[in-house]
């Protein structure tokens, strides 16, 4: 299933979509961690799928969840993008999972504008990355059953501000600003992914090619990332993970380059789908 928060004249509304258009689900659910609780619980009625659809045309797509409290990313989880970063050749890979951390008020949905009004510093980046969304929580979670915690995944783009990553020594002035984590189109369910080490993000901007890597490729797998996680607290359902940026980025290239007001970036990872931003 592809799950959806739409918006279409009555507020924002949980929603299932699908070929026909968009279910609206808010008959059942008040919101999409509502249904993903529900989901960790009890499981999802059967009839899930039947009632009318609205025409994709006529709503807008928000960012499918905003999380209740911030975003959990890992950096540096490609090895070529830490070699990239460093401007070396030969990189040791990091000895545990980087985690940072995005806010709620950094979300925004496919469509949606990135501001680089807010970074002062004029270096705007972007990262494409697969998000996770946590279905049932738990606290120490073992590696060999963390994919069971797993209710499905996402598109997150890790907007970065790199002079302020860089100058106030640790990440979240850089990483926190306002529309830096678009995120969508939507949450594909778990059951839909046979393997998700096969998939792929590619990043473009303006049509052209920066970033294209394989889940295969991350240095720290997704269940070592739930367990890291969980080792020292208790993750609830409707977390989101974003789980890392591979080698392309703006700050590679020499000279860098940044993200300006008129680009458009485009993140995708198949089967979910296409995430786009433009820039002012």
């Amino acid at each position: 299933m592809r799950l959806v928060t739409y918006e279409s004249g009555q507020g924002p509304r949980p929603g299932l979509l699908d070929e026909g258009g968009v279910l609206d689900l808010s008959g059942d659910f008040a919101d999409i961690h509502d249904l993903i609780a529900t989901a960790a619980g009890s499981g999802l009625p059967a009839s899930l799928r039947e009632g009318p659809r609205l025409p994709l045309a006529g709503v807008t797509l928000l960012a499918p969840i905003r999380p209740r409290k911030n975003v959990f990313a890992i950096g540096r989880n490609y090895i070529e993008h830490v070699r990239e970063i460093r401007g070396v050749t030969a990189v040791e890979p990091p000895p545990h999972p980087i985690v940072f951390t995005k806010p709620p008020t950094a979300v925004i949905g496919p469509g949606q504008a990135i501001d680089t009004s807010n970074d002062p510093s004029s270096t705007t980046d972007y990262e494409g990355e697969l998000g996770v969304v946590i279905g049932p929580g738990g606290r120490l979670i073992d590696p060999s059953r963390a994919m069971g915690h797993v209710f499905g995944y996402t598109i997150v783009n890790d907007v970065t501000a790199r002079a302020l990553q860089r100058g106030h020594g640790q990440w979240l002035m850089g990483k926190g600003p306002d529309t830096f984590c678009p995120m969508g189109p939507c949450i594909l369910t778990a059951d839909e992914v046979d393997d998700v080490t096969t998939l792929e993000v590619v990043t473009d901007v303006n049509g052209e090619v920066r970033q294209r890597g394989s889940l295969a490729d991350l240095i720290f797998d997704i269940p070592t990332l739930i367990a890291t996680l969980s080792s020292v607290m208790t993750l609830e359902p409707g977390d989101v993970i974003a789980t890392g940026t591979p080698s392309g980025v703006g700050a590679g290239f020499d000279p860098p380059r940044f993200l300006q007001a008129g680009d458009v970036v485009t993140v995708t990872v198949e089967p979910i789908g296409v995430l786009t931003n433009p820039v002012i």
